[in-house]
């Protein structure tokens, strides 16, 4: 299976193998934790299972880490278990939000060893206006075994101290993927702090997409990032984890081997009052 998948491909699969999958709505709100769960109830896909990105798919907020913490392995394994999600099974993930909320889970996935994940195109309005069936009905699946296998070597997490030693190290390039303005910082909407960790480049993640919002080809990605050498190590990071997923996968189909997510991002890194902070282009 394919990292992206279109509505009309998977309304195919449905229709001849819909036992082989689990869909997960993964709509949710920066700004309101509950927004996912009640535009879930009122339409998904036919047997899709509602995950909270805020509360079932992150730990509770401390002083470091960031806004949505990666939870402790076992946490993740009692979710992805109980939304009936294991290693035989397809998932495919999807938000209402350009697939940036589904990337977040779909890394989650990957790093924990699942090997058959996907985003569908488009999200739920790319499904909803094919005319595909949507239901008010609440799906409650059997909970399954979901083993965890640390799959580091391919997607993995970098901590704060990674990033501080990063700045010292020419191979390694850090990318920022939240919208230009925030990176300058000029605004500041969510966290106290406005600005970049020193020596970022600013790849917002939206740019992944196409007009109609749907993922760019591979052909255009490799264009997108062009400027980057591929040789370089390249670390993701965003406001709390969440919209560097899509860059972080719009890299590997790219053909970037080397990159690494910076779960915290820029909530963990202002969190240090002593970690520098730049403004402006650079």
């Amino acid at each position: 299976m394919e990292e992206i998948v279109t509505a009309s491909w998977l309304n195919d699969r449905l229709q001849e193998e819909a036992d082989q999958f689990v869909l997960i709505d993964a709509r949710y709100d920066l700004a309101d934790s509950e927004a996912g769960k009640r535009v879930y109830e009122k339409g998904h896909l036919p047997g899709a299972v509602f995950l909270n990105l805020g509360k079932e798919l992150a730990a509770p907020a401390k002083e470091h880490g960031g806004r949505h913490p990666m939870p402790e392995r076992e946490q993740l394994e009692k979710v992805f278990g109980g939304a009936g999600i294991s290693a035989d099974k397809k998932v495919v993930i999807y938000d209402d939000q350009g697939g940036m909320m589904a990337s977040r889970v779909w890394w989650m996935l990957k790093h924990l060893g699942h090997r058959d994940a996907a985003i569908l195109d488009g999200g739920f309005t790319a499904w909803k206006e094919a005319g595909y069936e949507v239901t008010t009905d609440i799906s409650e699946p059997a909970a399954r075994p979901f083993q965890a296998e640390q799959n580091s070597e391919d997607w993995p997490i970098v901590d704060v101290d990674y990033v501080k030693a990063a700045l010292e190290n020419e191979d390694v390039l850090l990318i920022d993927s939240r919208e230009p303005k925030r990176y300058r910082g000029e605004e500041e909407p969510i966290d106290p702090v406005a600005g970049h960790i020193p020596g970022a480049l600013n790849y917002f993640w939206k740019e992944v997409l196409a007009d109609d919002g749907t993922w760019k080809k591979e052909d255009e990605l490799k264009a997108h990032f062009a400027g980057l050498p591929s040789e370089k190590e390249i670390v993701v990071y965003c406001g709390s984890g969440i919209s560097a997923c899509p860059n972080v996968l719009a890299l590997k189909k790219a053909g970037f081997r080397n990159v690494k997510l910076y779960a915290g991002s820029w909530s963990d890194w202002i969190s240090y009052q002593d970690n520098p902070v730049a403004k402006g282009e650079s």
